[in-house]
């Protein structure tokens, strides 16, 4: 079983939370320990480590993620009903492609569970194990990366700044949409950004994101697999002054991006990438997974678990089109309707709803197709 490949969190974590006040989120917690493994029935979330840093040419052995773990268990939880469950750490295999396969079949047997793993640590081509872990589960994947760079990498082996062509290279292609947010035009090469404007994949600059947060929540919302690598914060934030990055998100925006993560109810796996431990940045993720939780612990379970008669529906004609919008009468939220086309091979089989915002449906109404819209519509047909 895929699960005897955890180590339980180590003696220590164990005694520093025990001397914690009952009321912190490590007495929360059901842990995984040397004599206990948690009961999974009716757990929502589970945190697991990776120690696992080969495609980063990183040494596995300086990271064993105690530091964090203390620092996350000593926050104190919000008014949350969520049951959390630490499964412990996935060790580095004889090779890097073991590891991948712990990876993968643990996450796709968490998500058969309806249970949501929140990755922490390793290289960020553990991407990739998260992603086949989809491979099983008869959909498509919705992918967004809060990232500086799009990991276009040509190499010949999958690494941590290539795992996004593996992607889009190899069987099966379960990819519907990758979305980038927070990219710097520096880190990418024209030719990469191109190549994202001609799969009609979304991309927002750093600036485009920081100026307003808010346009990242419906791509977040439309997402079933979120990875976040730490190098899209700025070092003055995260603490990594080995790769030093002047410019990125803040602390408060990663946490806001992550808080739009956790209140998807699309969002089934959550990665947390290139952690390099050091102790600003074992605070930093302590926040961000806690900001996760919360949102986690407001969601509306709306689409795709509603029903249309929660919502009120607006048709927009506009040139040889009817745009069809939601709003939803619990949160006021919006979505548009992906028609399903005849004679074409549609890779979603069905009509579909896109997140969108009231400012969509306004332009809309001015005779202006939402960019979202139109780049999901020419997806569907490829």
């Amino acid at each position: 079983m895929v699960f005897d490949f955890l180590q339980p969190v180590s003696a220590s974590v164990e005694e520093f939370i025990s001397k914690l006040s009952n009321q912190t989120l490590g007495k929360k917690v059901a842990l995984h320990t040397q004599t206990d493994f948690p009961v999974l029935e009716n757990v929502s979330l589970a945190i697991i480590t990776v120690n696992e840093n080969r495609g980063a040419n990183k040494v596995n052995e300086d990271f064993a993620f105690e530091n964090f773990r203390k620092q996350l268990y000593s926050l104190y939880p919000g008014n949350w009903n969520v049951s959390i469950a630490d499964l412990g750490n996935i060790e580095a295999g004889a090779s890097i492609e073991d590891t991948y396969f712990v990876v993968k079949k643990l996450v796709e047997e968490l998500v058969k569970k309806k249970i949501t793993p929140i990755i922490i640590g390793g290289s960020q081509d553990l991407t990739y194990a998260m992603y086949r872990a989809y491979d099983n589960l008869d959909q498509m994947v919705n992918l967004v990366a809060v990232d500086n760079q799009f990991d276009f990498a040509k190499e010949d082996s999958l690494v941590s700044n290539s795992y996004l062509s593996k992607i889009i290279v190899e069987e099966p292609n379960n990819l519907f949409n990758y979305s980038n947010l927070g990219y710097q035009t520096y880190y990418n090469s024209q030719e990469e950004i191109d190549l994202i404007e001609k799969l009609y994949f979304e991309a927002y600059r750093l600036g485009e994101v920081s100026n307003n947060i808010a346009v990242a929540e419906p791509v977040l919302r439309d997402a079933d697999l979120v990875i976040i690598d730490v190098s899209a914060v700025q070092s003055a934030f995260s603490g990594n002054f080995l790769q030093f990055s002047p410019n990125g998100f803040n602390g408060k925006e990663i946490c806001a991006l992550t808080r739009y993560a956790g209140i998807s109810d699309k969002v089934s796996s959550l990665g947390i990438f290139n952690f390099n431990e050091t102790v600003q940045e074992n605070i930093l993720i302590a926040q961000m997974i806690w900001y996760f939780i919360e949102g986690y612990s407001f969601r509306s379970n709306e689409y795709p678990f509603g029903t249309k008669d929660s919502y009120i529906k607006y048709i927009v004609p506009i040139e040889d089109e009817e745009l069809v919008f939601y709003k939803s009468d619990k949160t006021a939220r919006w979505w548009i309707e992906i028609p399903f086309l005849t004679n074409v091979n549609n890779k979603l089989k069905r009509n579909t709803l896109l997140p969108c915002t009231n400012e969509d449906y306004l332009a809309a109404c001015e005779q202006e197709i939402p960019e979202r819209w139109w780049k999901a519509q020419r997806r569907n047909v490829l």
